[in-house]
């Protein structure tokens, strides 16, 4: 990790996801990239010749490991933060993606239906993927209620849903990665708009308690939920376990559910 910064830029640092095939460069203070983000690409069936959108895409993380693992398909960042939608297509530049992964300003907040996806430059995609904030402002540390990289600070959860629905072409499929927490929230905000929804759980350690999931669903699906074997992060001793590395350092995709396809 380094960090780079000069007089009126915000200091960045310069991390390594997928075992170095990607490179971010990041806010150095405030929402750090973690797993969640590698964890979320994993998720998002990547099938050759299809977009997947990014709302709340940040700095980009979660698109561009989806670019490294799958280059044959295309991802759009959705960012309402001019900052942050900046670095991201700086970030996409300096990976070799730009031609693959786009950014685009916009609020989630202003995207509710597939009418108003044209008016910023957005068009139906084949799945959308997002890591929301996790909590809501009155579950949040009172210093911490303004940050909009972890509370729901302009948008609930049902409106990321929402948004989420309006960038999908019919029959798209949509995958979050969200607090074990808040799945109630989650299944209310998907239930009647998205089906053959999949929960996913991340243990942090073999027999302990889900702290994430994740969820995969398909906009106006019929087809029950269930309950998918999940992934254990953690062996005994703190490392990650032989199917996480997979994942996190090379790029393996995680399979959600039956017929989910290797990275192109």
């Amino acid at each position: 990790m380094s960090t780079d910064g000069a007089d009126g830029e915000a200091r960045l640092t310069r991390d390594r996801l997928l075992g170095g095939r990607v490179t971010l460069l990041q806010p150095a203070s405030g929402y750090r990239t973690a797993i969640d983000p590698v964890l979320l690409a994993a998720a998002a069936p990547a099938r050759r010749g299809e977009t997947v959108a990014e709302p709340g895409c940040g700095a980009g993380a979660a698109a561009l490991c989806l670019a490294a693992r799958a280059p044959d398909v295309r991802a759009v960042g959705v960012e309402r933060d001019a900052a942050l939608a900046a670095l991201a297509e700086r970030n996409a530049a300096e990976n070799g993606a730009a031609d693959r992964v786009r950014i685009v300003r916009a609020d989630i907040a202003d995207i509710r239906a597939p009418r108003d996806l044209a008016r910023h430059g957005l068009a139906p995609c084949d799945h959308a993927m997002a890591n929301p904030p996790h909590l809501p402002p009155e579950r949040a540390m009172p210093a911490r209620r303004g940050d909009p990289a972890t509370v729901e600070t302009g948008a609930s959860l049902d409106d990321w849903v929402t948004a989420m629905l309006a960038l999908l072409r019919p029959g798209g499929g949509l995958s979050l990665i969200h607090r074990a927490d808040r799945l109630d929230g989650l299944l209310a905000a998907l239930h009647g708009r998205a089906g053959e929804v999949v929960i996913f759980p991340l243990w942090p350690k073999a027999g302990r308690a889900a702290r994430r999931v994740l969820a995969r669903a398909r906009k106006a699906a019929r087809g029950p939920a269930r309950l998918a074997p999940g992934l254990v992060l953690h062996r005994a001793d703190g490392r990650y376990t032989e199917e996480a590395e997979a994942v996190l350092r090379h790029g393996a995709p995680l399979r959600i559910a039956d017929g989910d396809a290797s990275p192109c």
